[in-house]
């Protein structure tokens, strides 16, 4: 290790001199208060920016213990620091000039989801913190321009580090809010399960966004506000009491009709796996952590699953047991989507009619007057429904705008009016009565295999590299193979796609051995983050700065989209 003061005398020698002098400054330096480790060094002034990292021994800091006893509460912090530090370092992106990236300052600028990430963590034992961000080392033309470094590392940063890191320039009032709010969130999360709840909504949540393309919430929406036949009350241990509305474990309909806020609901839900920082106004928006939403998706890969719990019998004698197809139809693609969310353990199915494939949800009595069952090889969702959460204990919440026949199905029904929720159980089932499902067998169910198996690939990475690359919430491509993950929709964060090509890459090279099945390949995965943290999954090299983490489900979505990838029979 050394001094700041060697490091300024390297940066004044260097200066004038070719770029790729700047290589010399790896390494870690002592400044007062932190460590400064310049971890990775850019090529030239127009390539990704140089990784640094900064140490805060917790002594410095000065943080107490009691904001991080549990995950939850440290997940909070780190995300309030790293906010922090991200406005600070806004202000001087950019003011040291000169070619390319010369001159920015970047960290991870979280969005309205509270993620666990490598841009920002805190040891539990010692409260010591590191934040992690780029820097583009400035150069003119591809000159080391080492004066205009030396003001981004001594006289920016600095500043940056005590406003943001340091509990003597912090607000103590809202960092204890911060972690308050994690402790309710928390409690609400585990009421669930006592309750008998797969989701709660409170009184006064705000679900509409700004717009299509911001996150934050609308001005001037109506306040959500729970019927009162579903309302529920939680003794929060911070908060103390707060009411919204309970959806109880079964099957569950949002009715309504077009722009009344069936959709709005259903979104909050998905997000709701996560928690949200306070003023958002889906903090108290807590979903079964394990929901999945599923939707059709025509195109996608299918490897060796079995669907057959939906479609068998196909005209040209395909095995739905073991179905595998590059082009998948919304109806084959829906049905591989459910059964792969029952591997992936999901508790809760979350569906929008909207986005499904029609002939797999229902089929209407003319229609099968018109094809006989015996000639449709698709058992639709709604005969199976029931049977997901009697036999499987599996509960959906669906929305639906055009089709009355899950009326029968429902368990609860729920009438979004002006974005108002109405219970109409009673009313709707009373009203279906004189509309009775169609009459005919539903084809008994076998329980799904799940016992895929990954091939192991020896040859994948064996040169030592991996090429991946993160195409914004879009998917990742690995090598030449892309993973479209467009519609896995429970992804917050770009940060979750980069961390998911991690752990593709992870995957591929050290657990994927062709003897473990695909539930048992995550589940170490898994542990092994649990327990060794991302420098279980990175190896090699500086940990970069920039992932969040994903749940087990989308770790599980991403391998079952993976063209490249083979299952053994």
């Amino acid at each position: 290790m050394k001094t700041n003061q060697e490091l300024q005398n390297l940066l004044r020698q260097i200066d004038h001199k070719g770029y790729p002098s700047y290589k010399q400054l790896r390494g870690i330096y002592r400044f007062p208060g932190y460590l400064l480790g310049i971890d990775h060094v850019q090529g030239d002034p127009f390539a990704a920016p140089s990784k640094v990292s900064i140490h805060v021994a917790g002594a410095q800091a000065g943080l107490d213990k009691d904001l991080f006893t549990t995950r939850e509460k440290k997940r909070a912090l780190e995300d309030y620091l790293l906010r922090g530090f991200a406005r600070q370092i806004r202000e001087f992106s950019f003011q040291a000039r000169g070619s390319g990236k010369s001159g920015l300052m970047s960290v991870s600028t979280p969005g309205q989801e509270v993620l666990e990430r490598t841009a920002c963590q805190i040891d539990p034992p010692t409260g010591d913190i590191i934040v992690r961000m780029e820097i583009g080392f400035p150069a003119n033309g591809r000159t080391v321009n080492s004066r205009e470094l030396e003001k981004i590392l001594f006289d920016f940063l600095p500043v940056c580090v005590k406003k943001s890191l340091y509990a003597s320039s912090l607000d103590a009032v809202k960092i204890r809010a911060v972690t308050e709010l994690a402790e309710d969130q928390t409690y609400i999360r585990q009421q669930l399960k006592e309750q008998g709840l797969v989701a709660f909504v409170a009184n006064g949540a705000v679900l509409p966004r700004e717009s299509g393309v911001s996150s934050r919430p609308m001005k001037g929406a109506v306040p959500f506000h729970s019927p009162k036949e579903m309302e529920v009350e939680m003794d929060l241990p911070r908060r103390g009491k707060l009411c919204g509305m309970g959806i109880r474990r079964g099957i569950t309909l949002i009715v309504g009709g077009g722009y009344h806020g069936k959709s709005t609901l259903l979104k909050a839900l998905e997000l709701g796996v996560y928690n949200h920082i306070a003023g958002d106004g889906r903090e108290y928006v807590i979903t079964d952590d394990t929901a999945m939403k599923l939707r059709a998706e025509d195109g996608r890969s299918v490897k060796q699953t079995d669907i057959s719990l939906f479609i068998n019998d196909l005209p040209n004698g395909r095995d739905t047991r073991h179905f595998s197809t590059g082009d998948a139809s919304g109806s084959t693609s829906q049905a591989a989507n459910v059964v792969e969310a029952m591997e992936a353990g999901s508790r809760v199915f979350l569906i929008d009619e909207d986005t499904s494939a029609t002939n797999f949800m229902v089929r209407d009595e003319l229609m099968q007057r018109v094809v006989h069952r015996d000639m449709e090889p698709i058992t639709p969702f709604v005969e199976r429904v029931q049977e997901l959460y009697e036999k499987e204990g599996i509960s959906t919440v669906l929305v639906a705008g055009s089709s009355g026949s899950y009326f029968h199905k429902a368990d609860c029904i729920i009438q979004m009016n002006r974005y108002k929720p109405l219970e109409i159980t009673a009313l709707a089932k009373k009203e279906a009565e004189a509309f009775p499902l169609p009459a005919g067998d539903v084809p008994a169910a076998g329980q799904p295999d799940y016992n895929r198996v990954p091939k192991a690939d020896s040859r994948f990475g064996a040169d030592g590299r991996v090429k991946m690359k993160t195409q914004g919430m879009d998917g990742i491509t690995i090598n030449r193979d892309t993973i479209n993950l467009r519609y896995v929709e429970q992804l917050a964060d770009t940060e979750q796609l980069t961390a998911l090509a991690q752990l593709m890459k992870y995957m591929r090279m050290q657990v994927f051995d062709g003897m473990k099945n695909l539930r048992k390949a995550v589940d170490d995965t898994m542990h092994v983050l649990d327990t060794r943290g991302w420098e279980g999954i990175c190896r090699g090299g500086a940990l970069p700065g920039n992932l969040a983490l994903p749940r087990a489900q989308e770790v599980f979505a991403c391998v079952n989209r993976w063209r490249e990838l083979g299952f053994l029979k």
